[in-house]
């Protein structure tokens, strides 16, 4: 499965960012995760769509949400009432997810660049 990320850019702090994750070949789940500059990469929110079960971390549980296309094979991340702690470079990768969190992922792209600040 390759993935790549698009969408993200510069954000005002309270504004939102539409990412979007492109997918080749098939997956039952989406993870996207971030890297901030000098820290290691976190998962924070995954989608399981055949379960509907989902996983959100704490820092951006209630403002980000993920989806998926099924026509497009393109998961959605959407991100709302951003803050500039949210600034990182934003990757998706197929894993594992259940509510108790996701697995290790196997393939990267790129990542898109998120900057919150005013």
């Amino acid at each position: 499965v390759r993935v790549e990320e698009s969408g993200g850019g510069l954000v005002q702090p309270g504004g939102s960012l539409n990412l979007s994750c492109t997918v080749s070949g098939f997956t039952y789940a989406i993870g996207w995760f971030r890297q901030a500059p000098g820290k290691e990469r976190l998962g924070v929110i995954c989608l399981n769509r055949a379960s509907r079960l989902s996983y959100s971390a704490d820092s951006v549980k209630g403002r980000f949400t993920v989806s998926v296309e099924n026509a497009k094979n393109t998961w959605y991340l959407q991100m709302n009432s951003l803050k500039p702690e949210d600034t990182a470079v934003y990757y998706c990768a197929a894993v594992p997810c259940d509510p108790q969190g996701m697995g290790a992922a196997q393939n990267w792209g790129q990542g898109t660049q998120v900057t919150v600040s005013s």
